[in-house]
């Protein structure tokens, strides 16, 4: 083995070739899952997320805001704000002092400050949000967002003295509109007209209407208060017909329009989004849209599209198209992400179905109201000439077009020319480094505390930036040099001519070194043998190395010990070989023996002396196959039939079969045996032919075999005198003898014992007959605890029911009386009953299809048809039955029944109107309250099965719910029974519909209602529960105390 030449090029690397090196290492272009061998790529990744890839693409980009689960809504709205230059001026101008009063406004400073200059592509927002102590696990309203916000950093920035801080939000978003009505008869307004209402945005509607312009003629149009609807005018002191109204009296500088998708279905009680397209204009004249004429023009340029993307009310995703107005560009913000746009709110060439691209239409000013028949669905923007007269202007306007638009931000342009804008814009963020501190090219500079705050988490930023950059390539060239040395080491190790001398080095650490990243100290303690040399028998767990591979090694790596060539170990190889001998000596004797073992199986014996061996264990010992040494199993030869007083066991007891075998035979197992457990002469105890049984193991045999035989007598007996009882027969019931009523278990037991036999004799025997009774009756009246079975007339003759699922069975007077004198019972203890006729047959009488009335025979005593007709069997019991204690211990085991969870049901989908008679009649029986169900669905000739876990307290429309995932059958449509009764109470629980565990219920579809997609009603009751949801309740939003936090500080940002 040791010469075998080098191999060149197997798979896997050869155990037996001590000087194959193949398959340590993946060919020059392979890899492998793990380890040293990983791809690249892989082992990039291991490091953790790089954070140079948050870093900004460019200063002319914004940041994004990270989504902590669902604040997308909150994250749009913030960008909005941050985008708009004054606001953001006014924010960052409010005083330090103000600032560590009021943690909201710090908070918003501080996102505000890292949108700004912030050196990574997005910025945590979780200080702020938990600083306003919103769900980040729940989706909200943007707009309701947006409203409450405004309202609270009203509150907070009213203790600012900077006076543009002080009243930012109101002199940006604060509009005035009155709610006029007037009086046709006499044409004053009512008092309440003149009534000044403040508003941030207006909620415009979007059902029916179009585009922008139709909304917000719709806003404003008149509404005409007639009949029951008439005003009482105080002028007129009467009810007359009038006009009602909204004017709009201011306009702010940031207009914000609020598009009602959410509308209310009074059908369904349920909330549903509106997702048809809705136009809007790149621009907007509102100076006729004023109660009164302004005195300047007041256009307005499209600013923000704030979009809801998804069909459902409650759900979906929120997300902002904002411009800078400084670079005339748009940008999508989605949470993390953004995306420049280009010149087109949409992007440039946009086609998606939620937004429609640019088309021109000629807008005539002051007039808004155009028609908007005109607009296409071009993927360009084109302009037009602009032509002028001495009162209106012709111009272009750009529409757009979306079905997801949510909010729109129009910003009022002050100018004569279009050419100028004034403050009142979104501001841009380009960013130029001075020194140590960032100031944007817009002049919009950062106060001197966020400054340095800022300045630190960009160092911080940078830092780990430039560490992950250090440990990435520091690791990189590691992992390149560890390859560049196996590859090396391996190409020297092989052993290239015979005289040349070589070291062993264990295989496994060869294996770990050339696989893993980092290597431990040489470990070749696994191939040294206890004389602390080489062993042969080790080969196959080592390689041999040249010398000059060994000193690269070792020089590196240390450990050892150092195996050289020479260092074969002599004793080991002496010892094989003696172990290889006795090997071959001991398969040689054992196949001689195999043939003297068969041949005392088969009762031939040679002459001579003959030694008793258990006759199991010869049977094992000869169908183990031939082995090298003796093992375990070959212990113990007369352990089976050495009984506990040491002495030979009577081959009558269980297991102690014996067999002769010869004395050279019966030697060989005792040194096999004692070479084995030598601390273990009891298994080897030797009885030779002549060995006596032990008398005392005999005798007991003896007794045991006499009771036995006892029971079987016993056993017979009973089966000769209660023979229709044993065979199952049932006993014709004759009025005029008297009966006795026993238990149906105790029957039931009485059977198994007196048919059990061979294995089955452990039987449990039945209980004594006077402690059974005493269990039937009541503590309270002494009376019957069980009502008497049901009975049947067949024939003329009266039987007990049977099958029956009653808990007594009637038995012959000579039957209890034989009962008692073997199983303990006294014959006027029993519980007697006589069979009675009384008028009338009530429907519990049960009568198969083929039974014969009573009427139609003689009955016992003789007596005409026509005077039996009318008679029915009862029995009478003595004692009574206790109605009152069975009456409360059903209403118990009723409680018990209604009260179950985690239980299984049965039901069968049965294909046309009528299911099988078996179905039928399964669906009607009551099932066994412990009776085991199978969990498996099962499909049958006349449609399918399954089984379902429910509980008592499950509605009806629950269970029709599962019905419809597992079948696909639509709740209207199942048509649901238990047995011939139909279930179908909706709002009904189980345990009120009397549904038990193991019940089987069977469902046919009436296929009236059209089929739909179970998803749309699961939909519908998430829509129903969440209708419920308590908006920002519990916020900081909907608080009167915008300072109920702790002030923070700077440097100890809120977590």
């Amino acid at each position: 083995m040791i010469w075998k030449p080098v191999c060149q090029g197997c798979r896997v690397n050869a155990k037996d070739n001590p000087n194959c090196f193949c398959g340590l290492v993946p060919p020059p272009n392979g890899s492998r899952k793990s380890g040293l061998w990983q791809r690249m790529s892989e082992i990039v990744l291991s490091f953790g997320p790089d954070p140079s890839k948050d870093l900004r693409v460019s200063t002319d980009s914004p940041a994004g805001l990270t989504n902590l689960g669902a604040t997308c809504y909150a994250n749009s709205i913030l960008q909005c704000l941050y985008m708009n230059k004054p606001f953001r001026e006014g924010i960052f101008s409010v005083e330090l002092e103000v600032l560590k009063e009021q943690p909201v406004l710090y908070q918003l400073a501080r996102l505000f400050a890292q949108l700004h200059a912030s050196k990574m592509a997005f910025v945590d927002s979780a200080p702020f949000i938990k600083t306003l102590e919103l769900d980040n696990g729940v989706q909200q309203d943007s707009h309701e967002f947006l409203t409450l916000l405004f309202s609270l950093l009203e509150r907070c920035l009213s203790s600012s003295k900077v006076l543009k801080a002080r009243t930012i939000v109101q002199d940006l978003f604060r509009g005035s509109v009155s709610h006029v009505t007037t009086c046709t008869k006499c044409g004053k307004d009512s008092d309440a007209s003149s009534k000044i209402e403040d508003f941030y945005g207006l909620e415009l509607n979007v059902k029916g209407l179009k585009s922008l312009c139709e909304s917000l003629d719709d806003y404003l149009s008149v509404e005409e208060l007639r009949g029951d609807n008439q005003y009482y005018c105080e002028s007129c002191a009467t009810r007359v017909d009038a006009t009602r109204s909204i004017k709009l009296r201011s306009l702010p500088a940031v207009l914000n329009f609020q598009l009602k998708r959410c509308v209310f279905l009074p059908k369904t009680t349920m909330k549903k989004k509106i997702t048809s397209a809705f136009c809007f204009p790149g621009e907007l004249d509102m100076g006729h849209k004023l109660s009164e004429h302004p005195q300047s023009e007041l256009i307005y340029d499209l600013s923000a599209v704030l979009i809801h993307k998804g069909s459902a009310v409650n759900s979906g995703h929120y997300t902002a198209h904002i411009k800078d107005e400084s670079m005339e560009q748009w940008w999508e913000f989605d949470d993390e992400h953004v995306s420049n746009l280009g010149q087109h709110p949409f992007g440039e060439g946009s086609s998606t179905s939620a937004t429609k691209p640019v088309q021109t239409e000629p807008v005539v000013h002051p007039s808004c109201s155009g028609s908007t028949d005109a607009i296409g669905t071009g993927n360009h923007m084109d302009v037009g000439q602009l032509q002028s007269s001495q009162s209106n202007v012709l111009v272009h306007v750009p529409t757009f077009s979306s079905s997801d638009a949510y909010m729109l931000t129009y910003i009022l342009r002050h100018s004569k020319n279009g050419s100028e804008k004034t403050d009142m814009e979104s501001g841009g963020f380009q960013m130029e480094k001075e020194g140590d501190i960032v100031s944007p090219k817009n002049d919009v500079s950062l106060p001197i505390h966020l400054c340095e705050e800022l300045k630190q988490l960009n160092e911080s930023y940078l830092d780990a930036c430039e560490q992950y950059k250090s440990k990435k390539e520091l690791e990189l060239n590691h992992i390149t040099e560890r390859r560049q040395e196996v590859r090396m080491v391996l190409s020297e190790a092989p052993v290239q001519s015979p005289g040349e001398s070589y070291f062993w080095i264990s295989i496994d650490w060869l294996r770990h070194w050339a696989d893993n990243i980092t290597s431990s100290a040489i470990d070749n303690a696994p191939i040294q043998c206890l004389h602390g040399k080489v062993p042969y028998l080790k080969v196959g767990s080592m390689k041999r190395l040249s010398a000059k591979a060994w000193t690269m090694l070792f020089s590196k790596y240390n450990g050892g010990p150092t195996l050289s060539g020479d260092d074969y170990c002599i004793d080991c190889l002496f010892e094989g070989a003696r172990t290889m001998v006795c090997a071959d000596s001991y398969k040689d004797r054992r196949t001689s023996m195999k043939e003297l073992a068969e041949a005392a199986l088969a009762g031939k014996c040679p002459d001579g002396p003959l030694y008793y061996v258990s006759k199991a264990w010869l049977h094992q010992w000869l169908r183990r196959k031939n082995i090298d040494s003796p093992c375990e199993a070959d212990a113990g030869p007369t352990a089976l039939i050495r009984c506990s007083h040491g002495e030979l066991m009577p081959e009558q007891a269980p297991g102690a079969r014996r067999s002769l075998v010869p004395e050279s035979l019966w030697l060989f197992f005792c040194e096999t045996a004692n070479s084995v457990k030598p601390d273990d002469p009891l298994g080897c105890s030797t009885f030779p032919s002549d060995s006596q049984p032990c008398a005392q193991c005999s005798m007991e045999l003896t007794e045991v075999a006499c009771l036995e035989d006892n029971l079987r007598q016993f056993k017979l007996k009973q089966r000769q005198n209660h023979d229709k009882l044993a065979s199952g027969k049932s006993i014709a019931l004759n009025p005029l003898c008297r009966f006795y009523l026993l238990p149906c278990s105790w029957l039931s037991k009485w059977k198994n014992y007196i048919t059990a036999s061979g294995k089955n004799t452990s039987s449990e025997d039945p209980e004594t007959l006077n402690s059974v009774i005493d269990l039937l009756k009541c503590e309270k009246h002494s009376r019957l605890l069980e009502r008497p079975p049901d009975l049947i007339c067949k024939r003329g003759v009266i039987l007990q029911k049977v099958p029956t699922t009653d808990r007594l069975t009637i038995i012959t007077e000579n039957d209890w009386r034989l009962f008692c004198e073997d199983f303990g019972g006294t014959v006027e203890k029993g519980i007697s009953a006589v069979i009675e006729l009384i008028n009338g047959i009530p429907d519990n009488i049960a009568r198969s299809c083929e039974d014969t009335p009573i009427s139609e025979h003689m009955n016992s005593h003789g007596e005409p048809n026509g005077e039996a007709e009318s008679k029915r069997p009862v029995i009478k019991t003595c004692p009574e039955v206790c109605e009152d204690c069975i009456g409360e211990r059903e209403s118990c085991e009723l409680m018990r029944k209604l009260n179950y969870n985690n239980e299984y049901i049965c039901v069968c989908f049965v294909r046309g109107k009528e299911p099988p008679k078996s179905i039928l009649e399964a669906s009607g029986n009551i099932a066994e309250l412990d009776r085991r169900t199978s969990k498996r669905s099962r499909k049958t000739t006349f449609g399918n099965s399954v089984n379902l876990n429910v509980s008592g307290s499950m509605l009806i429309y629950q269970l029709k719910m599962m019905i419809w995932e597992s079948f696909g059958v639509v709740k209207e449509n199942q048509m649901l029974h238990k047995g011939s009764r139909i279930i179908d109470r909706e709002s009904a629980t189980l345990a009120d519909m009397n549904i038990f565990p193991g019940d089987i219920l069977w469902v046919t579809d009436s296929e009236i209602h059209e089929n739909r997609d179970i998803a749309d009603e699961l939909s519908d009751q998430k829509m129903e529960v969440q209708q419920a949801e308590e908006g920002f309740r519990g916020t900081l939003l909907t608080s009167n105390n915008s300072s109920q936090l702790q002030p923070c500080f700077f440097g100890a940002p809120v977590a």
